[in-house]
């Protein structure tokens, strides 16, 4: 990248947030402080209102916007591939929502570039397994977002494991998704504590126009860990995985309560929240040997149990056939 065009993606960047740190500026473009420093002088040079506060960061006056910005042909695809994704991983609220931007998008591309995109959109494809078709039916997602924003409370009509209907004043604090479904994480006013809901068992929602102070409720990495550590029905299992087929477990690892992978030498490894240690086992036995789960122990011992009773089943099998 070119210092021109550098320049111009830094002033892009700083209009992203109120405040921006010197050292975000310098992992996003993989340069050194004393770079951005006289990056940023020179843009203040340049006639860019960029003010600074001591152990915060730089910050843009109020008022100012730099006037609209073409997109690469690049950009607009990767934007055309997340709405494939948009479209089967979310709901309609999302879904609307996504497909107003991408046509801001096209507006601004030159005629080739919309050419490019539109042949595109027919070559990319996502699917889901059929279990999976319906991840959030409702069109929920939009107004739960909103509410985790705002710090609004929002009442719920909600199905729980054993179809029972309750209606529940919430405190949302994000969403999460992780086995084939998108889950509010909320204070539940009628339980006096945190819950996991899944949004496609939301009947309605209602935002109740009062406000909740954020600051007395725990953050969604806060949740997340404190789940893996106290909720017995939960447990965080770390699964290593040859590299040579660690692309291919991306397609349907999130099926699975993925988290998080790190590389470890010529492995992968992989941590996934586990709510059924039989379901994800069934799964990491469809890549055979090149999979290990270090830990926990109980899910190593499921492992062995289905390895035993496939085992088993086809040594039975085999008798059979032999006794004819």
């Amino acid at each position: 990248m070119n210092r021109i065009d550098r320049l111009t993606a830094i002033l892009i960047h700083l209009q992203t947030k109120r405040v921006v740190k010197a050292e975000e500026i310098a992992d996003r473009f993989e340069m050194s402080l004393r770079t951005v420093y006289r990056d940023v002088k020179a843009l203040m040079e340049a006639g860019v209102p960029i003010g600074s506060e001591a152990g915060k960061g730089y910050f843009i006056v109020a008022g100012y916007h730099l006037p609209p910005v073409m997109f690469t042909q690049d950009e607009a695809n990767a934007m055309l591939l997340a709405g494939k994704l948009v479209e089967k991983m979310t709901d309609k609220s999302i879904e609307n929502a996504f497909e107003s931007a991408l046509l801001k998008i096209k507006a601004v591309l030159t005629d080739v570039g919309k050419d490019n995109l539109e042949d595109l959109y027919s070559h990319i494809e996502v699917r889901r397994l059929p279990q999976d078709a319906q991840v959030s039916p409702n069109n929920f997602l939009t107004d739960i977002q909103r509410a985790v924003v705002n710090k609004e409370v929002i009442s719920v009509d909600y199905f729980s494991n054993n179809d029972e209907l309750t209606k529940r004043d919430v405190e949302p604090i994000g969403l999460f998704f992780y086995g084939g479904a998108w889950h509010l994480i909320a204070w539940c006013r009628l339980r006096n504590g945190y819950r996991d809901f899944r949004t496609d068992r939301i009947q309605t929602l209602v935002a109740k126009g009062e406000r909740f102070d954020a600051r007395n409720l725990l953050s969604l990495q806060e949740y997340l860990a404190t789940v893996v550590q106290g909720n017995r029905e939960v447990e965080k299992v770390a699964v290593l995985f040859d590299s040579s087929i660690a692309r291919y477990v991306k397609q349907t690892k999130y099926m699975y309560g993925f988290v998080s992978e790190e590389v470890v030498g010529s492995k992968v490894r992989m941590h996934f929240l586990s709510a059924c240690h039989r379901s994800l086992g069934r799964w990491l036995l469809t890549w055979g040997n090149n999979v290990v789960i270090e830990s926990p122990e109980k899910a190593k011992e499921v492992l062995i149990e289905l390895v035993d009773e496939l085992s088993a089943h086809h040594l039975r099998q085999g008798v059979r056939q032999e006794a004819f």
